[in-house]
C-alpha cells in the first residue's frame, strides 16, 4: 500500500541511505551536514539554486553531504521525468554525477543533446538505452517521488538540512546560517523541531499542569497562590477590568482558544467531516452519548449542592487525546483520527453551550443589549466584506467586556468572532502570480542595474523600487489567505504553547491536602473519575453502535471495534475545559479543587486505558475485527 501524503511534515521521514541515495560528501565525516534536495532538472528555481550549492560545497568540503532525490513535475516541466530517468540510467554505469552536473550547468537540453552528451561520457549506448526503458529505472524515479510526497514535498526545490525541512531563503548566507547554526538559529530550529511533533501541544499542556501541581504542593505554594490571585487590570480590584491572574487566564486567554475552536467548528460544518448528514451524524450522536452517560454516572453519586458539577466529566481535551493517538504513528488508521477530531468539534460545541446556558452569573440588561449590538456590528462587517483584521478584533474586545459584565463567560467571545470572520474563497491564482512575477522581475532588474551603475546609482530611486516591489509581494500573499486563515495561523502556535499551558498552570495547581472528608467530596471524586473513565467511553460506544445499526449514521472505514473503544477511552481525557467547568460549577469553596483532583485522576486513568487497548490492538487483529463488525 503506498504511503499516504503528509503535507505538513517537517522531518525527513526517509533518512539518507548509502547504496540507495546519490550522495556527494562523507557521511562519516566529523560534524557532517546532510543537505537533501528534492529537485527537478528542468525546474528553473532548482537551476538557480545550483551556484549556492556549489558555494556551500566549496566552503564546507566533504562534511557537506549533498543528496539529490528526484521529484520531476511533468505537468509544469514536460520531459522532466525522462531527464530523471536519464540520470538513473547513467548511474547504472557510474556516471550519475557527471550527468547531474551537466544538466544543471547547461540550458535545458533536448533529447538529442542528452544522447550526445551520453556518447561523450563513453557510456555503453546499448546498455544505456536498455536501462532507460527498464522498469527498474522507472521504479527508482517513482520511488523518490513517492517518498517525497510522504515527506511533505509538493514542489521543487524542497530542502532538508539534517533531516529538518528548510523553509528559509535560498541565498548562500541564509543557508549557511541554517547549517552552521549560531545560537539564534539553534533555538529556532529546536522550536520548529518540537512544534513538528504531533504530541507537542499536549506535552506542553502536561508539563504546565505538572509544574502547577509541584508548585502547589511544595514550599513554592505561597508564591504560586500569590501569583494566581494577583490582581491585574485597570482600576482598583473588583472593577470591571481588574481580575486575578487566574481569572484573566480563564476568561481572557481562553477566548483565543475558543476562537480556534469556533474556526474548527465552522470549517467542519462547511467543508469538513460534518458536511454530509450521515457522516456527520456519528460524531454528533457519539458526542451526545459521551455527554449523557458521564452526567448520569455523576448524578448517580451526587445530589443536592454537589449536583451542579455534572458537567465536569463531560468535556474532552482534544490536544491530549490526539497527542496519545499520534504516539502510535501509522499503526492507527487515519480515519480514526478524523473521527476523534470531528467528535472533539461537536464536544466543544456542547461545552460552549453548557457554559453559556448553565453557568451564567446573573444578567444585566444594559450589557446584554450592548453585547447584541457588538454582535450586530460583527455581522455588518462580515456583510460589507471588510477584510481587515483590526475592526473585528476591536469589536470582539468590546464584546468580551459585554459578556463578562453580563455574567456570561467572556471566553465565548472567541466563538462568536469565529462565526463572523470572512472566509472568502481562494482568489484566481493567475493574476496573483502575474503580480508577484512582475515585482520579482522588477527587483531583479533593479539589482542588475544597480550593479552596473555602481556608486552612481541614486539611493532614493533604489529604495523606492524595493518598497514598491515589497508592497506588491505582500499584497499578493495576503490575498491568498482569508482573514480567518490569517488569524488562525497567527494565534494557533500561541494557543498551543502559551495560552493553554498558562491556563493549565493557573487552574491545575491543586493542593493534595484538600479535605477529602468534607461533605460530598468523596461522591464528587467518584462521579468525576467514573464519569471520565467509564461513562465517556460507554456513552460514546453505545450511542455509536445504535446510530450505525439503525442506519442513522455510517461507520468510518477501516476502524475495528478495538480501535474504536481505545479512542473512546482517550476521549475520557478531560483537562482544559473540564478544569474550567469545575471552576464554574463550584465558584466558591473547596469542592472545585476536589473536582479538579477527580479530573486529573480520571484523565490519567482514561489515557492509560485507551493507550493499552490501542497497544494490544495489532493491525492484523484490527482487520479481523473490522471484517467481523461488517458481517
Amino acid at each position: 500500500m503506498p504511503d499516504e501524503p503528509q503535507l505538513d511534515r517537517l522531518w525527513l521521514g526517509h533518512p539518507v541511505e548509502e547504496g540507495r541515495d546519490h550522495i556527494r560528501g562523507n557521511l562519516a565525516a566529523e560534524n557532517a551536514i546532510t543537505f537533501v534536495l528534492y529537485g527537478d532538472y528542468l525546474c528553473p528555481f532548482c537551476r538557480r539554486l545550483r551556484p549556492v550549492v556549489l558555494q556551500l560545497r566549496e566552503l564546507l568540503g566533504d562534511r557537506f553531504v549533498y543528496v539529490f532525490r528526484h521529484f520531476p513535475n511533468e505537468k509544469a516541466h514536460p520531459g522532466a521525468t525522462f531527464i530523471s530517468r536519464v540520470t538513473e540510467a547513467a548511474a547504472r554505469q557510474g556516471c550519475f554525477w557527471q550527468m547531474h552536473d551537466w544538466l544543471f550547468d547547461n540550458p535545458p537540453p533536448s533529447q538529442e543533446d542528452v544522447l550526445g552528451h551520453v556518447r561523450s561520457l563513453g557510456i555503453d549506448l546499448d546498455a544505456f538505452q536498455c536501462d532507460l526503458d527498464s522498469d527498474e529505472v522507472r521504479t527508482r524515479v517513482e520511488s523518490d517521488k513517492r517518498r517525497g510526497r510522504h515527506n511533505g514535498v509538493t514542489g521543487t526545490p524542497t530542502i532538508f538540512i539534517d533531516r529538518l525541512r528548510y523553509d528559509g531563503a535560498w541565498d548562500f548566507y541564509s543557508m549557511l546560517e541554517a547549517i552552521e547554526q549560531p545560537i539564534a538559529a539553534r533555538v529556532q530550529r529546536s522550536a520548529r523541531a518540537f512544534a513538528s511533533l504531533p504530541a507537542s501541544g499536549g506535552l506542553a499542556l502536561l508539563v504546565a499542569a505538572v509544574f502547577a501541581l509541584v508548585c502547589a504542593n511544595t514550599p513554592l505554594a505561597p508564591l504560586y497562590r500569590m501569583f494566581v490571585n494577583l490582581p491585574l487590570g485597570i482600576g482598583a480590584p473588583g472593577n470591571l477590568l481588574s481580575m486575578p491572574v487566574a481569572a484573566w487566564c480563564s476568561e481572557g486567554l481562553l477566548a483565543i482558544f475558543f476562537l480556534l475552536v469556533g474556526l474548527e467548528i465552522r470549517r467542519e460544518l462547511t467543508s469538513g467531516s460534518l458536511t454530509k448528514p450521515r457522516a456527520a451524524a456519528l460524531p454528533v450522536i457519539s458526542a451526545l452519548g459521551g455527554m449523557v452517560a458521564p452526567t448520569g454516572i455523576y448524578l448517580f453519586f451526587n445530589s443536592g449542592p454537589t449536583a451542579s458539577g455534572w458537567s465536569v466529566p463531560t468535556a474532552t481535551d482534544i490536544a491530549f487525546a490526539l497527542g496519545v493517538l499520534a504516539l502510535f504513528g501509522s499503526r492507527i488508521p487515519a480515519s480514526l483520527r478524523v473521527f476523534v477530531a470531528a467528535f472533539a468539534v461537536v464536544d466543544d460545541i456542547l461545552s460552549v453551550l453548557t457554559l453559556a446556558i448553565f453557568y451564567p452569573h446573573g444578567f444585566n440588561l444594559v450589557w446584554i443589549m450592548a453585547g447584541l449590538g457588538t454582535i450586530a456590528i460583527l455581522y455588518v462587517l462580515h456583510r460589507w466584506r471588510v477584510y481587515g483584521v483590526w475592526p473585528y478584533v476591536v469589536t470582539t474586545a468590546v464584546l468580551w467586556i459585554c459578556l463578562h459584565s453580563t455574567g456570561v463567560h467572556g471566553a465565548l467571545a472567541g466563538v462568536i468572532l469565529a462565526a463572523f470572520l470572512p472566509t472568502r474563497p481562494t482568489p484566481a491564482v493567475g493574476p496573483l502570480l502575474a503580480q508577484a512575477a512582475t515585482a520579482l522581475a522588477t527587483l531583479e532588474a533593479e539589482q542588475n542595474g544597480a550593479a552596473k551603475a555602481g556608486s552612481q546609482r541614486l539611493r532614493l530611486e533604489e529604495e523606492a523600487v524595493w518598497d514598491w516591489a515589497s508592497r506588491n509581494l505582500s499584497a499578493a500573499s495576503d490575498r491568498l489567505l482569508s482573514p480567518a486563515d490569517r488569524i488562525e495561523r497567527a494565534v494557533s502556535p500561541w494557543t498551543a504553547y502559551l495560552v493553554l499551558p498558562l491556563f493549565a498552570f493557573s487552574a491545575a495547581g491543586i493542593g493534595f491536602n484538600v479535605n477529602l472528608s468534607a461533605a460530598g467530596a468523596a461522591n464528587v471524586i467518584a462521579g468525576v473519575v467514573l464519569g471520565l473513565v467509564i461513562g465517556k467511553p460507554l456513552g460514546i460506544s453505545i450511542a455509536s453502535w445504535v446510530a450505525v445499526k439503525s442506519g442513522i449514521a455510517i461507520a468510518p472505514e477501516g476502524i475495528s471495534p478495538r480501535y474504536f473503544l481505545g479512542a473512546a477511552c482517550l476521549c475520557g481525557i478531560g483537562d482544559t475545559v473540564s478544569l474550567l467547568l469545575a471552576d464554574q460549577a463550584f465558584p466558591h469553596g473547596p469542592i472545585a479543587d476536589v473536582a479538579k483532583i477527580g479530573v486529573l485522576i480520571g484523565s490519567v486513568l482514561a489515557a492509560l486505558t485507551g493507550a493499552v487497548i490501542l497497544a494490544v490492538s495489532s493491525p492484523a487483529a484490527a482487520k479481523t475485527d473490522a471484517v467481523a463488525a461488517r458481517s
